[in-house]
């Protein structure tokens, strides 16, 4: 297939073109900073400025764009960031596919979605979260309605937290359980759907083919709780998480991106199972070992 793909520079994105190149698979990166070679078209989707030549032709389209929520505290600006980072490019692209009629459009989204539903099962028929990520998530889906209303197969990408050893919550929770500091934040009642970074790259890579639709929670089968998952963290690094941070104090140090943390989603991937995909890391300490196996290497 010939895909082109943005918002790749990260660890995620990084994995995902190694493992479609390696695939067979053909992949034109957008960049903003300028191609540095070949494989690489500009675009600025804040100003509208894409090269319609880089997607004429087209197979798929992959667009997971969208700065850190974890990145930096959340001031007024920041917030703006973390919607614009998202939503532009999520438009230009979806008008693009409508308008040159590509087959697909595999655009990322987040378990923020949810509401918090506390010990109850969500799946992707949930509730959506009148909170600042779940507004951010529903107008992330709600900007690729013009290539959903023009014919092209839209999946809306729902992660949860993505485990990998080069980026995003593991390396600083790791850090922080290595120098034995690791223990429960909030109450630690809060669900944490979690998936492994190698099952992450494998499911969209997956969801490429077929006819799935809409929205697809990329999670592993088996949510844990905050303190399952800082127990399961300790005991893989063999060092003790007898600590708490109440919720307070999260509040006071990370500002309203507590909130966040706080919150949970017993998120389950219905529809990626009933799709035929199997998990190679279907429980957290299977995700845990595989990550800290890579970080060894």
């Amino acid at each position: 297939m010939r895909i082109v793909a943005a918002g790749v520079s990260g660890f995620i994105g990084t994995r995902l073109t190694t493992a479609l190149t390696d695939a067979g698979h053909q992949v034109t990166r957008l960049t903003r900073s300028g191609p540095t070679g070949p494989g690489e078209s500009h675009w600025d989707p804040d100003t509208g400025d894409l090269d319609s030549a880089a997607l004429d032709g087209a197979d798929a389209v992959i667009n997971l764009c969208g700065v850190g929520v974890g990145d930096h505290r959340w001031s007024h600006d920041y917030k703006r960031l973390l919607w614009s980072s998202r939503i532009n490019p999520t438009r230009l692209l979806a008008g693009e596919c409508a308008r040159l009629g590509m087959p697909v459009l595999i655009n990322a989204s987040g378990i923020d979605y949810y509401a918090d539903r506390g010990p109850r099962i969500v799946t992707e028929r949930g509730l959506p979260a009148d909170t600042f990520l779940g507004r951010v998530c529903q107008d992330w889906e709600a900007a690729t309605a013009s290539a959903r209303e023009a014919g092209v197969r839209v999946v809306n990408l729902r992660s949860g937290l993505v485990l990998g050893r080069e980026g995003g919550l593991l390396p600083k929770m790791s850090l922080i359980t290595r120098l034995f500091l690791g223990g429960r934040l909030g109450s630690g009642d809060q669900y944490w759907p979690w998936i492994s970074a190698t099952d992450e790259i494998r499911a969209i890579v997956h969801l490429l083919t077929g006819s799935v639709t809409g929205p697809v929670n990329l999670t592993g089968p088996y949510p844990v709780t905050n303190a399952e998952f800082t127990k399961e963290l300790g005991r893989t690094l063999g060092r003790p998480t007898p600590w708490r941070i109440p919720g307070f104090a999260l509040r006071i140090v990370l500002g309203q991106f507590a909130e966040a943390i706080i919150a949970g989603r017993r998120a389950i991937p219905v529809v990626l199972h009933d799709s035929g995909f199997q998990f190679e890391h279907p429980t957290l300490p299977d995700a845990l070992a595989a990550e800290m196996a890579r970080r060894a290497r």
